[in-house]
């Protein structure tokens, strides 16, 4: 165990903390905020390729929603041919629905360190952990625009988090069916009431977690989430729907 320990602090909590420090010290103004903001688009950069990816995957999963259901409503007895169709969907469509979460995954190491980075990395003995090439500041502090303090809980950056989290949720979620009177229907559909949860849930989740950590979690997860948004306009812009794809 203590080896798997020390191989993720080599290989990802102490190069971000190091990281971090060096952009607190030669930033101008030496602001642990703007310090934070810098590291989490570094890291946004550095997973730019995972992310499009992720995004796409996103997208065409929820594209797919009305044929899953048409499939799961025409083979609701039999559940293996029901699953039989759904893999023929998903080879016909070109998509691993497995290949999301992988892509999520990696990146929970990630969060992990930052979280220990965030939490812990503002003690003063922590600074033992810094290289030898990085210089070592007196002290941290850890003030953003020299207002709002980022080791203590914010609930201003905890909302702001959760409402950014509602607008990149939203934007993924497939539109709403309308008929030919241009209404929406309202045939009842699970996987949109699901969706329509989700799109609630993923906010509040995210502002009950932050409530209480340090504002440098929430001010880091704020940034990925505005950074992820402008990221899905841009690349859900290139991306067909599957209405047009077919047409």
């Amino acid at each position: 165990m203590d080896f798997f320990i020390n191989l993720f602090n080599l290989i990802l909590y102490k190069p971000l903390f190091n990281i971090l420090i060096l952009f607190y010290q030669y930033l101008p103004g030496k602001d642990f905020g703007i310090a934070i903001i810098f590291l989490t688009l570094l890291i946004k950069i550095l997973l730019y390729p995972l992310g499009v990816k992720a995004i796409k995957i996103q997208k065409s999963l929820s594209e797919l929603q009305p044929k899953i259901k048409e499939i799961q409503e025409k083979y609701k007895g039999d559940r293996q041919k029901q699953t039989l169709e759904m893999l023929a969907l998903y080879k016909k469509e070109k998509i691993n629905p497995f290949s999301g979460v992988f892509v999520s995954l990696i990146q929970v190491p990630i969060l992990i360190a930052l979280w220990m980075v965030f939490w812990k990395g503002l003690q003063p003995e922590k600074l033992a952990d810094l290289y030898s090439f990085i210089p070592k500041p007196e002290s941290i502090d850890p003030t953003f625009l020299g207002v709002l303090n980022l080791a203590q809980p914010s609930v201003f950056l905890a909302i702001f988090a959760g409402i950014s989290q509602f607008f990149q949720t939203k934007m993924i979620s497939p539109r709403q069916k309308k008929n030919g009177l241009g209404q929406v229907t309202k045939t009842p559909d699970f996987s949109q009431m699901m969706q329509k949860q989700m799109l609630y849930f993923f906010p509040i989740f995210t502002i009950f977690i932050l409530w209480k950590l340090p504002a440098a979690i929430a001010l880091y997860w704020l940034v990925m989430t505005l950074f992820s948004i402008v990221q899905q306009f841009f690349i859900l812009k290139k991306v067909p729907s599957s209405t047009e794809t077919h047409a």
